[in-house]
């Protein structure tokens, strides 16, 4: 494997090979390569949970150390996927756990203030039983061709908006506006079939 690696370049290495890697030699800098290439869309996903970009940058640390500690448990298959649904669980667990300590201390203005300022979480950022998904996919199917377009990339082959503008050749404002119209629009048509 040393050999290999004096011979490429890690950034010419593929996630796996990368991963592979670090899983052989636990080289912390072959990890970090994995990781910095995913830094962006980490910060992007917390920004979007936590709506402080403080609060994000620090949880794009933490996400770092826990999957140092964690990666040796799971077989990964795909490592921006795995990726995303840690950093998504980090911030929902980071949701909870700060919403249990906010009700138990916060007077009825700051009850009202926090509710207002937390993000309304869609069942399309949860985690699905087999229901939930089905309903998803029937209510996606209606969606204008841009928001169907938009949800599909962002959610189900986790690209950022950027990855998604340049794909469908709008402006990342665009995507941007897809993606929340289309979650409107099928949170609308999941409390229809209810």
């Amino acid at each position: 494997m040393q050999l290999f690696r004096k011979n490429r370049n890690r950034k010419q290495l593929d996630d796996q090979e990368l991963l592979s890697i670090y899983l052989n030699e636990k080289d912390f800098e072959v990890l970090g390569e994995l990781y910095s290439r995913y830094m962006h869309l980490v910060y992007g996903v917390c920004l979007k949970y936590f709506k402080n970009a403080e609060i994000s940058k620090d949880a794009v640390i933490e996400i770092y150390e826990k999957i140092q500690t964690g990666i040796h448990k799971h077989d990964i298959n795909n490592f921006k996927s795995w990726l995303y649904v840690v950093t998504k669980n980090h911030c929902l667990m980071e949701l909870r756990k700060n919403s249990g300590t906010r009700l138990l201390v916060s007077s009825d203005n700051e009850l009202a203030n926090f509710m207002e300022n937390t993000p309304d979480l869609h069942p399309i950022d949860e985690e699905q039983n087999e229901a939930m998904e089905k309903a998803l996919t029937d209510c996606i199917k209606k969606l204008k061709a841009e928001q169907k377009s938009c949800i599909r990339l962002f959610y189900y082959e986790n690209k950022c908006y950027r990855e998604i503008a340049s794909e469908l050749k709008l402006e990342e404002k665009k995507v941007k506006s897809f993606i929340q119209n289309g979650k409107r629009n099928l949170k609308i048509c999941l409390e229809k079939g209810k």
